[in-house]
Parts: C-alpha cells; structure tokens; sequence
C-alpha cells in the first residue's frame, strides 16, 4: 500500500532542550497537502524491557516511583539502551542490576513505540528464563523493589486497571499469547 498521501516532511529542525537524557525537539514540516506544521518530540536513544520467568513460573516484577505521575508504578525490569550497547546486551545488564538475576536462556519478543505522537523511543522486549539470582547492583539514585507474582496475579491488576505501565501491560499480553500457544518465542543460550 503507498503512503506516500499521509507522509509528513521535515522543512526546519530546531533542538528546543537538551538535558543529560532528554533531547526535545521542534520541527517545522509540510503536511501531505502542502499546508505546514509543528511537530514537537523527544529523541530517544532506545530502551529494553525484560519478561523474567521463574522456575515455578512466577514473573520478576519491580516497584518504583516514577517522578512525572507521583506514584509507584508496577513494572517488569527495563532501562535504556547506553551508546553503542546492542539490545541484547542492555537486556542482560539491567535484569542483572535491577534484580539480581541472570538467565541462561533469551527471547525476543518484539518492539514496541509506546508514545509515537511525541517520541521516537522504542522499546524492545524480551523473554528470559532459566533464572539464578545474584546481588543486585542498582545505579545511583536508583531506588527500587523487586515482588514475584503469578501471571494470574498480573492479570488481575491488570484487569481491574491497576496495572497501568503501558511496557508492561504489553509484556503480559505476549506472555499470555506465547503460554497459550498462539505466539512463538525462539528460545537462545545466553551468549
């Protein structure tokens, strides 16, 4: 299918703010049919999120408080990509550092852009399995819980709106895709 009638073009760009992780930027562009517009959004250098499976079955989730909403949201493990560091890699270390564990076995489930109207982050989400734990190593500044629940017991906060981390909800829905035999993971030996 062409696109070609939907597509936006960049005339201007203009770096409104630039802070030690955000890159804010505004664009003057011309619309499909000619008229022109701003754009406003954030440059982001990409981010991982982890599914960590236990065992039993029970899912490695954190609880954190995130600044912006002034509350303490449920997450799974997840952190942003540094410079240079592939997906993979930035998976391991924040599962790692974050909770401590380390797992033999990964997944890659797919990328998500949780807010395409105002950022160009993408998230990529991945499955591990075959879990250890081991001491955390949390970076400055960071504060967090870890808590283990059953995917039934994520669901349910889910279902009753609880569960508000878009990420995470995402992370669920594939997870419950993949047990019921709907979607397909391909399982790796950690490298």
């Amino acid at each position: 299918m062409a696109d070609e009638h939907l597509i936006e073009r960049q005339l201007v760009g203009q770096q409104v703010y630039r802070g030690h992780f955000l890159d804010v930027r505004r664009d003057t562009i011309t619309l499909p049919d000619g008229a022109t517009a701003a754009r406003e959004y954030i440059v982001h250098p990409g981010a991982v999120m982890v599914v960590p499976l236990l065992a039993d079955g029970r899912l490695v989730l954190e609880r954190q408080f995130r600044y912006p909403l002034g509350q303490v949201m449920l997450e799974f493990p997840a952190g942003k990509l540094d410079a240079a560091e592939s997906v993979l890699d930035c998976a391991q270390r924040e599962l790692a550092e974050e909770t401590g564990y380390r797992a033999s076995e990964w997944a890659r489930a797919c990328r998500v852009h949780n807010a395409c109207a105002y950022s160009t982050e993408g998230i990529e989400i991945w499955f591990a399995r075959g879990l250890v734990a081991g001491e955390r190593s949390l970076d400055a500044g960071e504060f967090l819980d870890i808590c283990l629940m059953t995917e039934a017991e994520l669901d349910a906060l889910a279902g009753r709106g609880e569960l508000t981390d878009v990420k995470t909800l995402i992370g669920l829905h594939w997870l419950q895709k993949w047990r019921a035999g709907a979607w397909t993971l391909d399982w790796a030996a950690a490298p």
